[in-house]
């Protein structure tokens, strides 16, 4: 059960390229935001659509297939764990963020774009 204490699986559309970064380790990371939305009728029977924001960070070899195969728009599930940080912003300000850290994901839409990406991996 410790694994179910922490884990998010979200199907959603990415609202941007990922942005990769190297940090001084040699490590890469990835982020970007993806929607993912809800939708149902209100008392008036109108079909209401909401749309939630999420931050995901990705690490690795999973940040470079992302870059590779997705643009904004492109539908992405993931499975990751929610991580709360904070930050000083540039006026000295503490912020604080949820992110996700994304562990899985699955390139979902086009079966083309899955098969080159299939080829890529090492397994």
């Amino acid at each position: 059960m410790n694994a179910l204490r922490n884990k998010v699986q979200l199907i959603g559309h990415l609202g941007s390229k990922i942005e990769l970064k190297t940090l001084e380790s040699g490590k890469i990371v990835g982020n970007v935001n993806m929607a993912t939305n809800e939708t149902y009728k209100n008392q008036k029977g109108e079909k209401i659509t909401e749309t939630t924001w999420h931050r995901l960070v990705i690490w690795g070899k999973n940040a470079e297939l992302i870059e590779k195969y997705t643009d904004k728009g492109s539908e992405i599930a993931i499975e990751g764990k929610i991580s709360n940080r904070d930050y000083s912003d540039k006026d000295g300000v503490k912020r604080y963020i949820s992110e996700i850290v994304v562990n899985e994901f699955l390139l979902m839409g086009s079966s083309e774009r899955k098969e080159k990406m299939e080829a890529d991996l090492p397994f």
